[in-house]
């Protein structure tokens, strides 16, 4: 198995988990024993705190490869 295939196969069992681990919240909040108004308040807060650390991760991932790629250029 290659380097990028490798990759490839990681991202998608990150993706993988993240996904279950959303799924799984949502059905939590779902059937927890609250008022409607207050599950979705619940889940607009999580949502919003997930897709920061989503653009977070994002950001980090993106100045990961920029700086590889500069080291590459350079002849690191």
């Amino acid at each position: 198995m290659s380097e990028h295939e490798e990759k490839n196969a990681m991202l998608y069992l990150l993706a993988g988990v993240g996904l279950g681990a959303i799924i799984g919240l949502a059905a939590g909040m779902l059937f927890a024993p609250k008022s409607g108004a207050e599950t979705r308040e619940d889940i607009a807060r999580k949502f919003k705190e997930l897709k920061g650390k989503t653009e977070e991760w994002i950001a980090e991932q993106k100045a990961k490869r920029q700086a590889k790629a500069v080291a590459e250029e350079v002849g690191a």
